[in-house]
């Protein structure tokens, strides 16, 4: 496998992590609501809980994608030259 090829592979991991965060989080802020009383139907959960849990996967989420998409990423040059 080249560096070439690893480099795009992480670019558009990157992408389409960052794609699915952003809808993730535009879904959490616009359609709060329907998320709630979806979620709600399925589990017992206070607005608070509901709040906490999805704020605190998108933290988890985002610092996987900085950790496994973007430092190496940044790393694969420093590695080569």
């Amino acid at each position: 496998m080249t560096t070439t090829l690893i480099r795009q592979v992480l670019i558009w991991s990157t992408c389409l992590n960052y794609a699915v965060l952003l809808a993730w989080a535009g879904g959490f802020i616009f359609a709060r609501g329907w998320m709630y009383r979806m979620h709600r139907r399925w589990f017992r959960l206070s607005d608070e809980a509901f709040d906490a849990i999805h704020y605190g996967g998108l933290a988890i989420y985002k610092l996987g994608i900085l950790l496994l998409n973007l430092v190496p990423l940044i790393a694969l040059p420093l590695a080569e030259g």
